[in-house]
């Protein structure tokens, strides 16, 4: 059997990362892989698995070996899903493994905003400490959670730890959600999105991207929000308007955006968001602790196997999968 692995740069821990997977059959790692050359390196191949590169029609149609599409993140959308359902081609992905790395990046980018330590530990590690008249001294804002209003939007199993930790910060947390008001976390109250953005103080996405979500956040959605608010997006660059939220920040209608997903990645040299005053951008690494990519990997040739032995797991999504056979 021939396995492929088409960007395996990122999810990379060390030398024996996919040792595993050669027990399983020939194995070919590649650390990125262009457009262009995804057919060319997948040819012959019954087992692919990909992060960032896409499998849509037209690779499947070259590819007719191709039996199982094993996604490296949670995130699916760089599969033709209803392709592969059609052409008899299991397609995986790994849930869930991101979730506690993630929701600690939402709030070490909020921390940012609230007590600037990155701030002061450059400053002060260039004298401005020890010139101050004073034992202590601030030249920014500095703001306590407890009592603010987190508004989530999506309440997945990133957007509940998100609410476990704002909660033990002593914040009070509403979301948007498709979930019935009896199951959410306890102290958590369901709003419309309107209101969400009108009370919250800070605002965290956590919903997925689909025609609906796509720049959830725009001109009309910010106007609604306080001047004073945080928003927060590490879910998908695209659910924001970038242009639309980087506006807010020049005209002081947003106090801080934080976001460590942008609509494209890598961005462009000229992206509005990347020298706007008071936006804090991470290169996309929420779910890169080695903790996270360990779970990732390990899941991964689970995954591999579950499907090799003639039992799939963690198949996407298992409600469209059946509906189509």
């Amino acid at each position: 059997m021939k396995i492929v692995i088409l960007d395996g740069y990122t999810a990379n821990i060390g030398e024996e990362t996919w040792k595993e997977l050669e027990r399983l059959g020939t194995l070919t790692v590649y650390d990125r892989t262009p457009a262009d050359k995804t057919v060319e390196r997948s040819c012959d191949a019954e087992v692919i698995l990909t992060n960032k590169v896409r499998i849509h029609q037209a690779e499947m149609e070259q590819l007719p070996r191709l039996k199982y599409i094993g996604v490296l993140a949670t995130g699916y959308n760089v599969v033709d899903v209803e392709e592969a359902c059609r052409r008899g081609i299991v397609v995986t992905n790994i849930p869930a493994y991101s979730t506690d790395s993630v929701a600690q990046m939402v709030f070490a980018h909020l921390l940012t905003v609230t007590n600037r330590v990155e701030h002061y530990a450059w400053q002060n590690s260039r004298g401005a400490w020890t010139e101050s008249p004073d034992f202590c001294y601030w030249d920014t804002p500095l703001t306590e959670l407890a009592g603010k209003v987190m508004g989530i939007v999506g309440l997945g199993n990133i957007g509940q730890k998100v609410t476990a930790i704002a909660q033990a910060f002593g914040m009070q947390v509403m979301a948007v959600t498709s979930k019935q008001p009896h199951l959410l976390p306890q102290g958590v109250r369901k709003v419309p999105m309107e209101e969400l953005l009108k009370t919250s103080d800070v605002v965290s996405l956590h919903c997925p991207l689909t025609a609906d979500t796509c720049r959830l956040i725009n001109r009309q959605t910010l106007a609604m929000m306080k001047p004073t608010a945080i928003l927060i997006n590490t879910g998908r660059g695209p659910l924001i308007d970038e242009e639309a939220v980087a506006q807010a920040l020049q005209d002081n209608r947003l106090q801080a955006f934080c976001a460590d997903v942008l609509a494209e990645e890598p961005p462009r040299e000229d992206h509005p968001l990347l020298r706007c005053p008071h936006a804090y951008i991470t290169p996309h690494i929420a779910w890169a602790t080695k903790e996270a990519r360990t779970r990732l990997v390990n899941i991964a040739i689970a995954n591999v196997k579950a499907f090799l032995q003639g039992r799939p797991q963690n198949q996407i999504p298992p409600a469209f999968q059946e509906a189509t056979k």
